[in-house]
């Protein structure tokens, strides 16, 4: 009986300026095999399905267990985590690219600093000065938690920002992700005092009214965030804070 195999076609780049080329390999298949499992197939017998010698695949993963957000590509033409695409699951030939929008840094491993870029714009983070004892932090209700812990669990994966039609080079669109953190450090009492500063940043080139609303992020975020409900409840208090700032000129 033929030993069951799994076919597998992979979009490979040198190096950032090298041409894009495809390669095809022919893997041993193995119950509960995902898309990185196939990668480390090939990098400990890096043949093509030639029968060529080849280079081990370059590509980005750390958990496996779809929390760091390090291991997103495109698998059959859709953005998702390579390390929750299971092979039994996906039509063959597997075809696995890059992200799209993102540099490519070599095969799959692409740049994805313009989300911490991003992040660091909007000053996504609660200040604390550690240079004496601050006591207990703020009490926060359990309501305020519960608004709160979906947001939280952003993986920084890219993927939203992916299959966004408005995030490209000519809108600078900061994207989902970084809008609903935005959200989220608002509403941490601590984070309030940075509130006005983060909602100036996503008025300006870029921000909330590069959105078209086109709810892509929601369906495709891997950790089920409530973007579309962020990018509004945000998209409000940007406005809010435009007429504040109008009236008190």
């Amino acid at each position: 009986m033929a030993e069951k195999t799994i076919q597998i076609e992979i979009k490979r780049q040198s190096s950032p300026d090298a041409a894009a080329t495809w390669e095809k390999f022919e893997l041993p298949w193995k119950p509960g095999m995902n898309v990185i499992s196939a990668m480390m197939e090939i990098a400990s017998n890096p043949v093509n399905a030639a029968g060529n010698e080849t280079t081990p695949v370059a590509y980005d993963s750390n958990c496996l267990e779809e929390i760091c957000g390090s291991c997103a590509m495109v698998i059959n033409g859709k953005a998702r985590m390579a390390c929750s695409a299971l092979i039994d699951k996906l039509e063959q030939p597997i075809r696995v690219q890059p992200l799209t929008k993102f540099p490519v840094v070599r095969d799959l491993a692409v740049d994805r600093s313009v989300l911490f870029e991003n992040l660091k714009a909007v000053k996504a983070w609660v200040p604390v000065d550690g240079t004496y004892a601050l006591g207990a932090g703020p009490r926060i209700f359990p309501q305020q938690q519960e608004v709160a812990y979906p947001l939280s669990n952003c993986i920084s994966c890219t993927i939203c920002m992916e299959v966004c039609p408005q995030f490209n080079d000519a809108t600078g669109f900061v994207g989902a992700a970084t809008i609903a953190q935005v959200k989220l450090f608002n509403a941490h009492p601590s984070g309030k005092v940075l509130k006005e500063e983060r909602l100036r940043a996503l008025a300006g080139d870029g921000g909330v009214q590069e959105c078209g609303f086109a709810q892509n992020c929601v369906q495709a975020c891997p950790k089920q965030l409530p973007l579309t409900e962020a990018i509004s409840d945000v998209t409000r208090d940007v406005i809010l804070q435009q007429v504040k700032d109008f009236l008190t000129v």
